[in-house]
């Protein structure tokens, strides 16, 4: 055990970092992409021995100099405007609700310091360390860069369906202005119909749902969606209204992000503060609602057996997971940015606290909304009213719109023009990280036309999404392309960083580049706790896993085949490209697994003062570790205490 983790130290202490000591002043020149299968080696030699052959490539080579931030402030906004998307607002306050109200707070927050906030910290520390994206970042052990490419193909899934969703925001944002709200009365060609806006003898309408249904749900599922039964039916043409607001949204996205952090930075002040003004605008009418304190109350008042449930855990788990924004790629590209000395531990523990808040805020607001509703219907089960999902957005808040006496157009403007906001911020970063993965890999490529392919492309691919069976396709394309995927190679993420690469070594360069040692509470996460979890809950969700449905109605065998294709997709890039990596490696297979030339600081200067910093570590470990015991290693490194450190005072 003692040998292996000095050889790790040693392979970044080596001659074989001489690489870079003697062509300093000519790299910057050097930027062309070479897929040269012809791998140069040169052995690292060490007082311990021969460590083995890194390979000395052009991917090897200091980077162009790298856009950063005007100030972090620009940094801090863009992550907020990332995380804090439409999940907050649809998704936190239902998944609350049905798993135990404010009982579902506990296991949330518990889940959060112990997944969430260590890999949103882990993810902010790669990607400001090595100053690449997500795919670059995985220079610290090559055989695992395919976990770059697999996050890639998840975001771009994601992508792709969130615009889509945002599409919708877009055309009810617009349907708003009218005189009376399109939604409040039912169509004459709806049967057993009832209007959103009217609120005598609905009581009894409500209470047979299986009969009739609200004008704010068929004019979502019949007029907008123009919905098939059946995914059988086909998937049909998109619709043209829906077309242009989709065109709309991938035309805003480019122009946010044309000039890159230079342009999205400033973006980034509206659209991380913008939705909160409107929240609260909402949450003070909301209150002031007949019925808006029994709704909060539902979604607060705690139900204590549902923490024994593992099913409310689980959910917790991927609320956190998903509403943060992590294993997805943004997060490593916006750090990429900073300067490297910059405090990211200030921003992770920032973002990842307001993103809590914000879905508690969102919760209430919708709840006060809802009770309203429940209120006017002359009903005691809100579940009658509330809807997950889109259904909330689209159907459950726009009924209870609806029904508001005064100016219900101003505050169903407000409410869409907020999500339409909190989805430009999301997908905003996933477009970023996709571009940046694209220009990392191929320098040669013009930023603006990287830029202006992917919104092409995901435009188009789009589409598919607005036809009357896009729902279907979308709900296959969330839950095998994009969720199970991204946890599974979540997990295997947090495996290389921690058990590979090595806690210790993380921590030493965290500690080098922000100026504080780490405590043990980051090193006892990343090393054993998040991890283990993130492998159990994985097993938990194979386990229990059901074939998905939409609306309760399965798929058809085909649907799930192909739903499976996606996922294989995704997941398979990782060992292929571990193969790859082996292969090229074959005379030291063991360096696939070992961080590359390219885990570095990429400043001439700072990586000059990152090697001596890591030779001082190295001397320091040698000293200590003598005749130490596992029990001794272990709590150096989880609790970074060493009894033996006294020795250094006469080394």
């Amino acid at each position: 055990m003692k040998n292996s983790f000095q050889s790790r130290d040693g392979m970044e202490l080596g001659n074989v970092n001489q690489a870079y000591e003697n062509d300093l002043g000519q790299r910057e020149a050097q930027h062309k992409f070479s897929l040269s299968t012809a791998v140069p080696t040169i052995s690292a030699q060490t007082e311990k021995g021969n460590l083995g052959e890194v390979e000395n490539v052009t991917d090897n080579q200091d980077s162009p100099a790298r856009q950063q931030w005007t100030n972090g402030v620009e940094f801090l906004m863009s992550c907020i405007a990332m995380s804090v998307g439409l999940g907050n607002v649809w998704r936190f306050p239902f998944t609350a609700f049905k798993n135990g109200g404010g009982a579902f707070l506990i296991p949330y927050i518990v889940v959060l310091f112990l997944i969430g906030k260590p890999i949103y910290y882990m993810e902010m520390a790669v990607g400001q360390f090595v100053s690449g994206g997500p795919v670059k970042a995985w220079a610290v052990s090559p055989a695992l860069k395919g976990l770059g490419f697999g996050q890639m193909f998840c975001t771009v899934l994601v992508l792709t369906y969130y615009c889509s969703l945002m599409a919708l925001t877009v055309f009810y944002f617009f349907q708003s202005f009218a005189a009376d709200l399109p939604w409040s009365t039912c169509d004459r060609d709806w049967d057993m119909c009832s209007d959103s806006k009217k609120t005598e003898g609905n009581n009894s309408i409500v209470a047979d749902v299986t009969n009739y249904k609200s004008s704010s749900e068929l004019y979502f599922y019949k007029f907008v969606l123009n919905e098939t039964d059946s995914i059988e039916d086909g998937v049909g043409t998109p619709d043209w209204r829906l077309t242009l607001c989709l065109l709309f949204s991938w035309v805003t996205i480019f122009l946010v992000i044309v000039r890159g952090v230079k342009s999205s930075g400033k973006a980034a002040y509206f659209l991380a503060l913008f939705p909160y003004v409107v929240m609260i605008t909402l949450l003070i009418r909301g209150a002031t609602l007949p019925g808006a304190v029994d709704g909060i109350l539902f979604f607060i008042t705690p139900q204590w057996d549902k923490l024994l449930d593992p099913i409310v855990w689980y959910s917790a788990v991927t609320q956190a997971f998903f509403s943060l924004g992590i294993c997805f790629g943004a997060i490593v590209m916006y750090s990429s940015y900073n300067d490297f000395h910059h405090n990211v531990y200030r921003d992770a523990m920032i973002v990842t606290t307001l993103d809590t808040f914000t879905s508690l805020l969102a919760g209430c607001t919708i709840f006060s909304i809802l009770g309203n509703l429940m209120h006017e219907l002359k009903i005691t089960n809100i579940e009658k009213v509330v809807q997950g999902g889109t259904g909330l957005a689209f159907v459950s808040y726009p009924d209870a719109i609806a029904k508001f006496d005064i100016v219900p157009q101003f505050f169903s403007v407000v409410f869409f023009l907020m999500l339409y906001t909190l989805g430009i911020g999301s997908a905003v970063a996933l477009a970023a990280a996709v571009i940046t993965i694209i220009c990392d890999q191929f320098p040669q490529f013009r930023y603006w036309m990287v830029t202006l392919v992917i919104c092409t492309a995901g435009f188009l691919v789009g589409l598919v999404y607005i036809t009357p069976g896009g729902q279907y396709i979308l709900t296959l394309v969330d839950f095998y392309g994009v969720n199970f995927t991204v946890f599974i190679l979540g997990t295997i993420e947090v495996i290389g960083i921690a058990w590979i690469y090595g806690v210790d070594n993380f921590c030493n360069d965290i500690e080098f580049m922000v100026g504080k040692k780490l405590s043990a509470y980051w090193r006892l996460c990343w090393g054993i706790i998040t991890p283990v979890l993130m492998i159990v809950i994985l097993l938990y969700s194979i386990v229990t896993m059901k074939p998905e449905t939409y609306q309760d109605k399965p798929f058809p065998s085909s649907a799930y085949a192909a739903g499976w294709i996606l996922f294989g997709f995704g997941v398979i890039q990782f060992p292929i490209w571990a193969l790859f990596a082996v292969i090229k490696r074959r005379e030291a297979i063991k360096s696939a697994f070992q961080p590359s030339e390219m885990w570095r600081p990429q400043n001439s200067k700072t990586y000059e003062e990152w090697k001596d910093f890591k030779e001082k570590k190295r001397r320091e470990l040698e000293i200590i570790s003598v005749d130490e015991s596992l029990w001794q290693k272990f709590v150096r490194v989880y609790f970074d205490y060493s009894p033996a450190r006294n020795r250094l005072e006469t080394y």
